[in-house]
């Protein structure tokens, strides 16, 4: 398959997310933000837990809670 025949097929899929205001690389973080929840109910203080996930994934911390705030965010109202 193609790359283009990927995107006709996903074509509606994609511009929902756009207007939803989500980015497609944050489907690389869920498991991070996954952990995070788990390791928040758990007890950790929050600035353990960022810093913890920013280690295991490789990224920033202020990465970490970057992703955090998007993810917590609502998504755009007018596009779904």
């Amino acid at each position: 398959m193609k790359v283009i025949e990927v995107l006709e097929f996903n074509r509606e899929l994609i511009k929902k997310l756009r207007k939803a205001s989500i980015r497609l690389e944050d489907a690389d973080y869920i498991d991070l933000y996954t952990e995070y929840k788990q390791l928040t109910a758990r007890g950790e203080k929050v600035s353990y837990a960022v810093a913890h996930l920013a280690e295991e994934y490789a990224v920033s911390e202020r990465k970490v809670y970057s992703l955090i705030k998007r993810f917590r965010a609502d998504c755009n109202p007018c596009a779904v």
